[in-house]
């Protein structure tokens, strides 16, 4: 992880276009401070794993859902910037049909966004996206997943439960998180996940939504 001080907004979209091409570099920038990291497997993984959690969340409560990845949130005027591990529009998901670029300016902030801190990061993500305007982070730092959510002061309060999925905490998906890392098969650990979620619904059928 690197870290530059005294750098303006004009450098920093130079940098970002100059690593559009390069995926495996991350991007952050909080009012001159700019740092940049290349995130490890582990990163990787616990991020990706947790959006098809996501996924399944979304399907069997059939709620829309518009995918993210690591999009560049920012904002000029905010003076911030960062790659979400991953994000999602969900309550807001209708609003992003046909766009394919970015801008909040106009466009509604994600949803919900994943934050995997492994390379214990100087700046303060959650600062920068309250200034962003995301409603809710999922934050996992080792083996501590905790939810946060957005208050009207502006400032995020941790919750045990998600605001996007109300029926789910964080502790259900640290539990299930930590069974696919000791998996040797994922889509197994996903499919007894699925199978606990439909238990739980309504009915305890799949949403025909």
């Amino acid at each position: 992880c690197l870290r530059l001080s005294g750098i303006d907004w004009r450098t920093y979209s130079r940098l970002l276009k100059a690593f559009a091409e390069r995926p495996g570099i991350r991007l952050v920038y909080d009012r001159g401070e700019l740092e940049i990291m290349t995130p490890l497997l582990e990163h990787d993984d616990d991020s990706r794993f947790l959006g098809d959690l996501v996924f399944v969340l979304t399907e069997e409560y059939g709620l829309p859902l518009k995918r993210g990845g690591s999009t560049t949130l920012r904002r000029r005027l905010r003076r911030r910037g960062i790659e979400a591990d991953e994000c999602f529009w969900i309550a807001n998901a209708h609003r992003m049909a046909g766009r394919r670029r970015l801008d909040l300016r106009t466009d509604p902030p994600p949803d919900l966004a994943i934050e995997v801190d492994v390379t214990h990061s100087t700046l303060d993500r959650l600062a920068i996206y309250a200034a962003l305007g995301v409603p809710e982070i999922w934050r996992l730092a080792g083996d501590t997943l905790t939810f946060h959510v957005l208050t009207e002061e502006g400032a995020y309060q941790a919750v045990p439960a998600s605001r996007s999925f109300p029926q789910v905490t964080s502790r259900d998906l640290l539990n299930v998180l930590l069974q696919a890392r000791q998996a040797g098969d994922e889509n197994q650990v996903i499919q007894q996940f699925r199978a606990g979620v439909r238990q739980r619904r309504p009915g305890g059928s799949p949403s025909s939504s």
